[in-house]
């Protein structure tokens, strides 16, 4: 089993897009704003390509970590190292088996809908309740990455 690099910079950019998407203040952005105390003036003095840079940054890590929750594979592929060459002979039988199984982007966005609501949801309630945060905010916020985990799931557990 190999990271597929591909898989892993397509999901990065998930985020990106569905964020530009989610907070448009055609959608959701006006709500969010209000709910987040950001203003217009904030939004204009910030510096957009450091902020989409990091973003983009964050998003790959994300996307690396998204396999392991993703890919069922990923567990057989710690256990033995992550060094193929230098795996037992059980290791490859465990692979030529079930190398890809239940490796689909359903079962992927499956996962990826389940880590949105027991991981972050969780994380970004937890913070907001205690910076005060409304119950919208902590909806647009765990929408958004319940949409952008679900997609990036099914692109990484179904690319082949």
């Amino acid at each position: 089993m190999e990271f597929n690099y591909l898989a892993i910079l397509a999901a990065a950019v998930v985020p990106i897009i569905v964020g530009y998407l989610w907070y448009n203040p055609k959608t959701l952005g006006i709500v969010w704003m209000r709910e987040s105390g950001m203003t217009e003036e904030k939004f204009r003095n910030s510096n957009m390509a450091v902020i989409f840079g990091i973003s983009l940054l964050l998003s790959v890590l994300l996307s690396f970590s998204t396999q392991m929750l993703v890919i069922h594979q990923m567990g057989a592929y710690s256990l033995m190292g992550a060094n193929p060459e230098a795996a037992l002979p059980s290791y490859q039988a465990f692979m030529s088996d079930y190398g890809y199984a239940i490796r689909t982007f359903k079962h992927g966005a499956f996962h990826g809908f389940l880590s949105a609501l027991f991981l972050f949801f969780p994380v970004i309630a937890l913070n907001a309740l205690f910076e005060r945060r409304s119950w919208k905010y902590i909806f647009i916020n765990v929408g958004y990455w319940t949409l952008s985990l679900t997609i990036m799931g099914a692109i990484i557990c179904g690319w082949k």
